[in-house]
């Protein structure tokens, strides 16, 4: 049986203001309650307030006894692949191998890549390279790569990631490129604004992408990023939830979020589960006020219904 696992995206704005209290009491609450991981953003140049990724996870590692922590998305064009390699290695080897690492190139409209002098038209190359010259560095020794955009000679990165062969990369994005890069180089897929229906197809194109190369994504490593908001119907909680959650335009967002109802709710991560995604980042929508209640009615009414109980050990592990 395959273990479904639900965790909550803190979004791009998840610093209120300028106070970090907020923010922390938000990731203290989660701990409290059965949720499996909380996921941080990547933005450099963006219109409110957001904390680094990197940053933010190695404070969250320090004060979190019990969850995970991922990216959704790290950027790779962004950043230097061996410094970043460096960077996660020392990250994973501090917090055990609770980094869960999902990566992604950047949209079109991102203003990321001016900040950081790199061309939008590379950023897929440099992705796939980023990826293939982190894996050596957390798996080799004396490490010798001859790319487009990224050369090492006899490099050898110590100490190792906790996790073997440093955390599995999950690849994010819905594209056509998406899918050959997640069946071609990673080891699982999670994405978002997508319907059950788009997951289903994509799991069935990585695995042949995967199929090509002499590869196999474990059967469990296929998931979605899912916005939420409670409320009596699903009509008012797209009212409540707001402009920011159309994040498409040629469907709506009731094909791609879950509303309404804690039933309703339900419903709607189960006909993921039935396509084969099997790990959730939960994204609360409305005002931001309200965020933490809809955290908190999510743990008490969805996630035991849903997600796989943890088992004797697993909670050992998380206690300790």
């Amino acid at each position: 049986m395959l273990k479904v696992r639900i965790g909550i995206s803190l979004g791009d704005g998840a610093l209120d203001g300028d106070s970090p209290d907020k923010v922390i009491e938000f990731i203290d609450d989660c701990e409290r309650w059965d949720i499996d991981s909380v996921w941080v953003s990547d933005r450099i140049a963006a219109p409110r307030p957001t904390l680094d990724p990197v940053v933010f996870m190695a404070y969250l590692a320090s004060r979190m006894r019990n969850m995970k922590f991922g990216t959704s998305a790290l950027v790779l064009p962004t950043r230097h692949p061996v410094l970043l390699a460096k960077q996660l290695a020392t990250l994973d080897f501090l917090c055990k191998g609770r980094l869960l690492l999902v990566v992604g190139i950047g949209g079109d409209d991102s203003r990321d890549f001016d900040a950081v002098g790199v061309r939008k038209e590379e950023r897929g190359k440099r992705g796939d390279e980023a990826i293939t010259l982190m894996k050596k560095l957390w798996s080799e020794e004396n490490v010798n790569f001859e790319g487009q955009f990224y050369s090492v000679r006899d490099l050898t990165l110590l100490p190792r990631p906790y996790q073997k062969g440093g955390p599995p990369v999950w690849v994010g994005g819905r594209s056509k490129a998406a899918f050959r890069r997640a069946g071609r180089l990673a080891e699982g897929w999670l994405a978002s604004s997508v319907t059950p229906a788009e997951v289903g197809a994509g799991i069935e194109a990585i695995r042949a992408h995967a199929v090509e190369v002499g590869r196999e994504i474990p059967e469990d490593h296929y998931g979605v990023l899912v916005p939420f908001c409670f409320a009596p119907h699903a009509d008012e909680a797209l009212k409540i939830a707001g402009q920011s959650i159309r994040r498409r335009q040629d469907i709506s967002p009731t094909e791609y979020s879950a509303l309404g109802t804690p039933e309703q709710v339900r419903l709607k991560l189960r006909e993921y589960v039935d396509v084969g995604a099997t790990k959730f980042v939960m994204r609360p929508y409305g005002p931001k006020e309200t965020h933490a209640d809809q955290v908190r009615l999510l743990a008490k009414e969805v996630i035991p219904a849903v997600q796989t109980p943890f088992s004797a050990a697993e909670r050992e592990n998380r206690s300790t």
